[in-house]
């Protein structure tokens, strides 16, 4: 009985040993966070060098819905995360059109969308990118107008 309740206890010792060299969690989602931001930011670097009519507001402003959408820290964003972005904006599409999607950005034949290919779609010169045109209209949804005159409730009744 000693031999295996010591047996159990070596478990529970390389288990534990196991899990912290292994951190799930807050830490280990972080630390994944701020290496893929690191990569972004210098990618987007690169872009910027060879695209000098990029502002780098814009590119910031992408890396952070890139990296919002890129679920699992690839740099890549692949069917299911495209497919989780486009019902998120609000516009869900079906398997087909998303590979059509994809097949339009993809210029290195991945079958993703990597962060230079998704800057490309958003910034570059080629406005026929579907992606970019119902990005577009995700940012002007959420301007807001200023209430007109008229434009508010009655006011309530007192008696």
């Amino acid at each position: 009985k000693r031999e295996k309740m010591a047996g159990k206890a070596d478990r529970v010792v390389v288990d534990t040993n196991e899990i912290r060299k292994n951190p799930q969690g807050g830490k280990e989602f972080q630390r994944q966070q701020k290496v893929q931001e690191a990569d972004l930011d210098r990618i987007g670097k690169e872009y910027l060098r060879s695209n000098p009519e990029a502002k780098p507001a814009d590119v910031e402003k992408f890396k952070v819905k890139f990296m919002l959408y890129d679920l699992d820290h690839s740099g890549d964003l692949n069917l299911e995360e495209l497919k989780g972005m486009m019902e998120k904006l609000g516009q869900p599409k079906t398997h087909l059109e998303l590979k059509k999607m994809i097949s339009q950005i993809d210029k290195s034949g991945s079958g993703t969308i990597d962060y230079i290919e998704f800057l490309e779609a958003m910034l570059g010169a080629g406005g026929n990118s579907i992606l970019k045109k119902i990005m577009m209209f995700e940012e002007m949804g959420k301007e807001k107008e200023a209430p007109k005159k008229g434009d508010h409730p009655p006011p309530k009744k007192l008696w």
